[in-house]
């Protein structure tokens, strides 16, 4: 039995489409499923727990989340703690942990054939003062930036956080920093943190390139103060990993990262609270598959 968990909402809409599909991939391989969705996160997850606490449930052969990264995020939350393998099929806005996870954002029948034919593998998993991600956590101005996206009605989509970072970088100051790691203590002045686990967030920014989610051990990204304009010429190079070669940013690598400041932090776009936080990097506390 497989779990397919739709949140039909996600892109605009394109969770409900990408959820069809799945379900009549399924269908036409004659493999049992059961379809879980609703019409909220804390209903869906509610959901999700129960269908999995079932006989059936408990002998559930994946996990396939078909949404965005918030809905990947709370998957992992019902997944990791019962050893139950997942894939994540993009239909949200950034996909960032299909990214991370190796999978193409357009060969769905591709990824569904390896999936159901092949054994799921370890992968690393982050842990937050007691939740799960699986791609990245952050603070800095892009917490700020997902402050005040969320905060808009308008626009929707990703040109919500271009607006937000077009309203926050003005008045925008680097932050204090503690950040204690597995063999160093850094007392530092940043602009923004990221603890990753996978390779990109925001939609396929490579904050940290060479991330790797199977070595055990986090790359963590800090970008050192700069100047307004600066910042605006470095910022595109992130979607290459480029801006890794720049002399204001750092990249560490820690199985465990606890960071003290006033800011706040989120992990898989999905807000963790105000720090300070502590992660480690969970080896192979997950299951999926990977091309």
């Amino acid at each position: 039995m497989w779990a397919i968990v739709v949140n039909p909402i996600s892109g605009g809409g394109n969770g409900a489409i990408r959820g069809k599909e799945v379900a009549g991939y399924f269908a036409s391989h004659d493999l049992d499923y059961t379809i879980i969705t609703a019409t909220s996160a804390q209903k869906l997850r509610a959901n999700l727990d129960n269908f999995l606490d079932l006989p059936e449930g408990r002998q559930c052969q994946g996990v396939i989340a078909v949404g965005g990264d918030g809905l990947a995020h709370l998957v992992i939350q019902s997944v990791a703690p019962r050893k139950i393998p997942f894939t994540v099929i993009p239909a949200g806005t950034g996909n960032d942990l299909v990214r991370a996870l190796g999978w193409s954002l357009d060969s769905i029948n591709e990824q569904l054939n390896f999936v159901t034919t092949t054994r799921p593998t370890p992968l690393d998993l982050g842990m937050v003062d007691s939740e799960w991600f699986g791609a990245i956590l952050s603070t800095g101005f892009d917490s700020v930036v997902n402050e005040r996206a969320n905060a808009m009605t308008w626009p929707k989509g990703p040109m919500k956080y271009n607006v937000a970072i077009a309203l926050e970088l003005p008045k925008f100051s680097p932050v204090q920093y503690t950040i204690q790691l597995d063999t160093q203590l850094l007392q530092v002045e940043a602009m923004l943190i990221a603890v990753a686990n996978g390779k990109s967030y925001g939609g396929g920014m490579q904050v940290c390139p060479n991330a790797s989610m199977t070595d055990g051990l986090f790359d963590v990204m800090i970008l050192h103060p700069v100047s307004k304009v600066e910042f605006i010429k470095v910022f595109p190079k992130v979607f290459k990993g480029a801006h890794i070669d720049h002399p204001q940013v750092r990249i560490y690598r820690s199985a465990k990262v606890s960071i003290s400041s006033s800011a706040v932090a989120y992990a898989d776009g999905e807000r963790i609270g105000g720090l300070p936080v502590r992660a480690e990097c969970m080896a192979g506390a997950g299951l999926s598959w990977t091309p």
